[in-house]
């Protein structure tokens, strides 16, 4: 793996998204960064390339270039060649002939041990906080050798999966759920084609369900969708209203009463699903319907999160319609127009994982400032159980590190049949080599339990993952309970017990 330096004494671009500059990425990991600028055209997107030769290159990296101004690329990749020699080049992701000047590109390589050392050094920061437990008598004495116990209640980061219809009334899989995530989707209840497949029909008893399930346990739950742009998974009624303003009522009516529905229930809203690859309603009502949508939609509920999510972005840097710096140049765009949009999704439907790659674009996005969520996570099926327990694992242990990664979702909802890509579970909900990763992965990211005695201080320190926990304190027969919160923070997090 291999990082880039950071050199800012050219003049970027406007809203160049500027790297961070200190980073890491893979041995054979390598992340990569550089200044990009174009000589014959104005502007146009670059990639990265690596191969052996410069015949059959694999994408490491892509760039919005300029003729006017200098733009930052980074990227990264696996050497994994049977040669350590390879050779990187530039080109136009269209193949036309230009004139490409690369400046000041840097190329750092990492182990696999300094890669899971600096993961395990962002978990220690941002995802845990030391807290000292302090003792003492009612006069104010330090109490020594006072019996400390601590258990993680909630855990602060949002882990969770999507789920489907098939959930309800289904004792076991509901206590298999709530036993491991915190966070939820629904599939595709909420979906038009789902609430009203026929105009006026409309059919929120499943959703409303599936709603009173996650809420009874305490689960936080995503909105996903209220628009769809790709024409496919539009109602076949809506694609048949050929007049813009039937489109545009039905639209209204559509957002108002979802929004109205469900007003302060859903965290988060997908507003437009998959905006970079279709354009289904832009095409009729025009190239500001997407503005309009996030505008009513922040309307009708003010406290929802409301997110872009697309796909190809974090998965790989060979999709034209989805780079990263696509995706920022049309978050920017949308809040340009007005749009209260405040949350970067990234589906995460992997083939095999680029990890330094995945890193890079994180380390971009992460300049926009607005909380990233992985929303729908899988591995291909077309790997075996245990490669793709083997990517998962690799593509969850690097969004949980990540310090702009504000929450997790998997694509797994269970279905007799199988699941969208890949399964955690059977049907009878015994762990396949991927539930054996994320139960491996869930309990290696919580506080089991610690404890231990007052030092000659009264004092007891441990270091424990953000979230809710109770504390009990015992000396000379007599207990005392309490509950406290991890909350991020540098600083070691001080409680006072009296005994």
């Amino acid at each position: 793996m291999y990082t880039f330096s950071c050199e800012l004494g050219r003049r970027p671009c406007p809203h160049v998204v500027l790297p961070l500059c200190s980073h890491v990425s893979f041995n054979n990991l390598r992340h990569r960064a550089g200044w990009v600028k174009l000589e014959g055209a104005s502007n146009a997107l670059i990639t990265a390339r690596l191969a052996p030769d410069n015949t059959g290159a694999r994408c490491i990296g892509t760039v919005l270039a300029r003729s006017d101004c200098w733009a930052f690329v980074k990227g990264g990749f696996v050497l994994d060649w049977p040669t350590q020699t390879a050779v990187i080049f530039f080109q136009n992701a269209d193949k036309t002939p230009m004139k490409i000047t690369v400046a000041s590109g840097s190329l750092q390589p990492f182990t696999t041990d300094q890669w899971a050392m600096h993961q395990q050094d962002t978990i220690r920061k941002r995802r845990k906080r030391v807290a000292t437990i302090h003792v003492a008598d009612p006069q104010g004495a330090r109490v020594v050798g006072a019996s400390v116990s601590v258990q993680q209640t909630a855990k602060d980061f949002p882990i969770g999966s999507a789920i489907a219809s098939t959930i309800l009334g289904n004792q076991a899989y509901q206590k298999w759920f709530v036993d491991r995530f915190n966070a939820a989707v629904f599939e595709d209840e909420l979906k038009w084609y789902s609430t009203e497949p026929t105009s006026g029909l409309l059919r929120f008893d499943v959703p409303d369900q599936m709603l009173a399930f996650v809420r009874s346990h305490r689960v936080m739950v995503r909105g996903h969708n209220i628009f769809w742009e790709n024409q496919d998974a539009t109602p076949r009624w809506v694609k048949n209203l050929t007049s813009p303003d039937d489109l545009r009522a039905a639209v209204n009516a559509r957002i108002q009463g979802l929004m109205t529905r469900y007003r302060g229930e859903f965290a988060h809203w997908d507003v437009n699903n998959e905006m970079l690859h279709y354009n289904f309603y832009e095409q009729r009502l025009g190239p500001n319907a997407s503005m309009e949508f996030f505008s009513v939609a922040q309307d009708a509920d003010p406290l929802a999160t409301l997110f872009m999510n697309e796909y190809n972005v974090i998965e790989t840097c060979d999709d034209p319609f989805s780079t990263v710096d696509t995706y920022a140049a049309k978050l920017r765009e949308l809040r340009a127009g007005g749009a209260i949009l405040e949350g970067i999704g990234l589906e995460g439907h992997f083939s095999r994982p680029n990890i330094p790659l995945m890193r890079a674009i994180l380390d971009k996005l992460a300049t926009l400032g607005l909380p990233i969520w992985f929303t729908e996570i899988d591995i291909s099926s077309k790997f075996d159980a245990q490669t793709q327990a083997a990517y998962l694992e690799q593509v969850l242990r690097e969004a949980y590190a990540h310090p702009a990664v504000s929450g997790v979702m998997l694509w797994t909802a269970l279905h007799p049949s199988g699941c969208y890509q890949m399964c955690l579970t059977d049907w009878g909900l015994n762990n396949l080599p991927t539930g054996d990763v994320v139960d491996r992965l869930l309990n290696e990211w919580r506080t089991l339990q610690a404890g231990g005695q007052t030092d000659a201080h009264g004092a007891y320190s441990f270091s424990g993952f953000l979230g809710e926990y109770i504390l009990t304190v015992t000396y000379n027969n007599r207990t005392t309970q309490s509950t406290f919160s991890l909350s991020p923070g540098d600083e070691t997090r001080h409680i006072n017990v009296q005994m």
